[in-house]
């Protein structure tokens, strides 16, 4: 009988078993009997020798570099380190398109020399993210974790309408259709400071149910279209002390349930209405005369 060989074992595999390291074999050397992780080391050691000459020999080297650089890609390319996925993290799916389109990548392109700090640039170009990172997942997939703008209002002004986020930017790419639960801020200067007011709205949901649209007058103060027709005059300063007044009435007398045509708010500690012809509300100070009302 053949000796056995200490600390190890002298039998080798046949059959099925045979077959099977083979395939692993085969498996895990795609290029010339090397592994792919080989195949990356010795790209990495060629790269540093690329980063030597560079400091060496200055221009020249660094054109020699680049031809190296592109060698090497070319070498883990075909080791499979190429891009066969995108993954979008963080952004919805209107915004996942267009960031998509701008990053510029297409299937079966060389990851190793993919310029990830281009890519995050071209992704930031796009009005829908805040912020973005980028990161490589070896061997074949590229994953971008967006922070998307969130998008505030509809704004109209000029006749032309656009979404914009919690800053009043414009996002060009948002289409206005595609937003019709968006409350919609009207004028010039709307965008700016609607944030503000949007927030002391939310607070009383009786109220902005039936705001229609925000409307800023003399880019200094603010109007509440209402869906009935009727018209909420904000003062310049103290809306929300203003919008305080408005729930106390409603609790008191059902204001918004009632309807008007108009209610004045501009003068502190008067609250002047229009009613709506036939309807009176006694809950509520008769209208100030004009003159006091413009202050």
């Amino acid at each position: 009988m053949p000796a056995a060989m200490r600390g190890g074992s002298s039998a080798r595999p046949t059959g099925r078993g045979a077959a099977q390291a083979a395939a692993r074999g085969r498996a895990a050397a795609p290029e010339g009997g090397l592994s792919a992780p080989a195949i990356l080391l010795a790209a990495l050691g060629v790269l540093l020798a690329a980063l030597v000459v560079i400091l060496a020999t200055g221009e020249r080297g660094a054109r020699l570099a680049a031809t190296i650089s592109a060698d090497v890609n070319s070498r883990l390319a075909a080791a499979g380190f190429r891009l066969a996925a995108v993954r979008v993290k963080g952004a919805s799916p209107l915004a996942t398109a267009d960031i998509l389109r701008a990053a510029g990548l297409y299937k079966d392109q060389p990851l190793a020399g993919l310029n990830l700090n281009d890519v995050r640039r071209r992704i930031e170009s796009v009005g829908w993210v805040d912020d973005v990172r980028v990161v490589r997942l070896l061997p074949d997939t590229l994953l971008i974790q967006v922070v998307e703008r969130r998008q505030l209002a509809v704004w109209q002004v000029d006749g032309r309408r656009q979404v914009i986020d919690v800053r009043g930017a414009p996002i060009p790419e948002a289409d206005p259709a595609s937003f019709s639960g968006l409350p919609l801020v009207v004028g010039p200067g709307a965008n700016v400071g609607a944030a503000d007011l949007l927030l002391e709205l939310r607070r009383r949901p009786a109220v902005l149910s039936q705001v229609e649209a925000l409307v800023r007058v003399d880019q200094r103060r603010w109007d509440l279209r209402l869906r009935s027709g009727g018209v909420i005059q904000l003062p310049a300063e103290g809306e929300a002390a203003a919008l305080r007044r408005l729930d106390e009435l409603d609790r008191a007398s059902g204001l918004m349930r009632i309807g008007f045509d108009r209610l004045d708010l501009r003068v502190p500690e008067v609250v002047a209405v229009r009613p709506r012809s036939g309807v009176t509300h006694p809950a509520a100070e008769p209208e100030a005369p004009e003159a006091a009302a413009r202050g």
